[in-house]
Formats: C-alpha cells, structure tokens, sequence
C-alpha cells in the first residue's frame, strides 16, 4: 500500500532473513537482542518460528521517500495461541462459538519470548502511524480476526493507544539495580529475615557445585549439548514440547555470542543445570532454566542470585528474570506492569473485549500494588 501524502510504502517481507541486516537493525537499534535481525532469523533459520510451528514470519515494513526502511514490524500469522504469555484462548472461544473463525491471526511479536521490548522499529519515528496503519490493514485484507501486539515497551504503548487498539496490561517481576556494588550491598537493602534466607539458600544451593559463566568463544558445543538436555526436560514438561530446536542454540552462540551468558552448574566435570541469559545494552535477560538433577535452591541461585551477580558485574540496571513467578518477590524482584495492544476489526467483539479489559485493568493494578507492600526491602 502506499500513502503519497507522505511517499510512504508499506510491504511484508518473507520472513525476518528477506531484509538486510544492517536495515534492520537500523531500525530495532541495539538494546533489545530479541529485535534484533539476528536474533529473529536464527528462529526461523533454525526451524523454531516457521509456518509449519504455526508462526509463519510475515514482517510488515514502511519504506521512507528515499527506499530506505523507515519501520518495520515482527510480525506472524498464527494458527493457535502457543508461545505468547499473553493469553487469549477465552477470546478465541467466545469469538468461534459466536460462529467467527479466530485462527489465523496476526501476531507482532517476539516467538516463545515473554520480554518487554519495542514492536514497532522505528529508524524514523513519524513512520509509526503509517506502520500501525499497515498491520491494520494485512490483518483486514487477508480476513484475519485481529492482531497483537504483545509485550510492547510502556513508551510505545501511547502509539497503539492513538490508533484506537485496546491496552491490556498484566506483571512481571524485575530486579532493579539501585547503584549496588556488591551482592552484600543488595542484601543490606533488605530486611534482616529476608537476608538470612538468601545466604542460607545460596550456601546450599552450590554446596559441592561449581558455577561457570560462559559467554563468547567459551559457548562450545558441549555446553550446548549439556543445556539442551535441560531445555527439553523443562520445555517437556512446560508446554508438551519444547519450542525451539537444537539448532537455534548452535545458531545463537555463532552469531550472538557476545549477547549470551550461560550458566552452569558442574558437579565434578558433569554439567547437571543451567540457566540461559541475553544480555541487552542495560537488562540482562533470563529466559530458559533447566535441570537433570534435583537440588534445593539451585533454580533460585542459576536464575536469579547469579543473575543479580551478573548485572551488578555489569553495571547492568535490570533483571527480567521470566514471565510469572511470585516466588521470585522473596528474592527482591519487585513487580511492574507489562502491556499488549489489540486490533479487533469486529465492532461487537470489540465492544466485549474492551469491557474485558477494563475490569481486567483494574485487578492488574491492585494486585501490583498490593504484591509490591509485600516486597522485601527495608522500610524507613
């Protein structure tokens, strides 16, 4: 489509690996590893987020006057709603019995990655509406129910909101780095109680362990192998089936090495857990966690003490430590609002949605509010 008001054009590519690189990225800036062309091209080049996984990649892009991608959009057909987080199956129900067919749908997103990041890439950011415009009109003119866009940045929410899409919001927990240079200096910042249950839980944790961090040249294939082990085992038992295939993680460490921090735990020379982690320009990212032995506290330790070990080394902000998990609270991991953006073409399921969400909105709010009284800290 085009718009020669502004000399705008709009065009969906054949997957995230059809765009140059450098384009792209010029686009998705350098923060968020999730957005990056890399990143989204491994998934595909690696058999994980392909049509026959019911992710078929359909980015949606704005060139500029000059030919130049001004926007770009990950975006996917969907025939289901697996490896989202954010959930809408009662949508789907509602929408089907009301005799309307929910699958396929849009979906502007990350694949299998709950992280808040950008969804619209802007390198110029007047091009947003016109991006906004063109998902509006992919998901109308192929007869698609509706379109998502799902973990999106709270700045760029305000943009959705301009076109008329429903918010809908939920929570995480993050662990926030208020100057620490220490571990020591992160516990003298919570209550006596909550202190003495952390160093006992790590004191245990790694009782006849070695933990190694491995980034750059130090991700072998060995390692690999080892945590693809632990990935299968959790993804087995989590979702059925694990989403994404031994390949992606050959991919990732060639191609963003330095984006990764794995985590093992060794008993001897046997790797028997380990934690994935990217790291982004101010955020390290903890996203898969897994395990052929059974140890108290090691989950805790490999996905959030050493997480936090990690980000203060690096004069890293945050830590996003997953999706859900009210456990992680005790661990000084304090809860924030997450937030998604719905195009619904339908008026009457629309009107029902947006209801929906309205109550939904509220509950979200309280139950933040009240989980945050709860956080760990010392008062006063």
């Amino acid at each position: 489509m085009a718009d020669s008001s502004h000399e705008i054009v709009a065009r969906i590519g054949n997957g995230v690996a059809a765009f140059e690189a450098a384009a792209w990225d010029a686009c998705a800036g350098g923060a968020n590893p999730f957005v990056s062309h890399a990143f989204l091209s491994i998934l595909e080049e690696s058999g994980s987020a392909t049509a026959r996984a019911g992710w078929q990649p359909l980015p949606i892009a704005v060139e500029g006057a000059d030919g130049a991608l001004a926007a770009v959009a990950p975006a996917y057909a969907k025939s289901h709603s697996q490896g989202e987080y954010v959930f809408d199956h009662a949508w789907a129900d509602a929408y089907q019995r009301a005799g309307g067919h929910y699958y396929p749908k849009l979906q502007v997103a990350v694949p299998f990655t709950p992280v808040p990041g950008p969804r619209l890439l802007l390198r110029d950011e007047s091009a947003a509406p016109h991006l906004i415009a063109a998902i509006e009109a992919v998901t109308v003119q192929n007869g698609l129910s509706s379109a998502h866009a799902t973990f999106v940045t709270a700045e760029q929410v305000p943009l959705f909101g301009a076109a008329g899409w429903l918010i809908r919001t939920d929570s995480q927990f993050h662990w926030q780095n208020h100057g620490y240079a220490s571990f020591g200096d992160f516990l003298a910042a919570l209550s006596s109680r909550k202190r003495k249950t952390i160093r006992r839980e790590r004191e245990e944790a790694v009782r006849g362990l070695d933990i190694r961090h491995l980034t750059g040249s130090d991700l072998t294939e060995a390692a690999w192998d080892a945590f693809w082990e632990f990935y299968q085992d959790t993804g087995s038992r989590k979702w059925g089936r694990p989403y994404l295939t031994r390949t992606f993680f050959s991919l990732l460490g060639e191609r963003m090495p330095d984006k990764v921090l794995l985590m093992l735990a060794y008993r001897g020379d046997r790797p028997i857990a380990g934690a994935l982690n990217l790291i982004g320009a101010d955020t390290l990212y903890g996203r898969y966690w897994g395990a052929v032995e059974e140890v108290p506290f090691l989950h805790f330790e490999l996905c959030y003490y050493q997480a936090i070990d990690a980000a203060i080394a690096r004069g890293l902000k945050t830590v996003e430590a997953g999706a859900q998990g009210s456990h992680k609270l005790a661990r000084g991991y304090v809860p924030v609002p997450t937030f998604s953006a719905h195009y619904l073409p339908d008026p009457g399921f629309r009107a029902a949605v947006a209801d929906f969400l309205k109550r939904e909105r509220a509950a979200v709010a309280r139950e933040i509010e009240f989980m945050g009284e709860l956080a760990p800290f010392r008062r006063g």
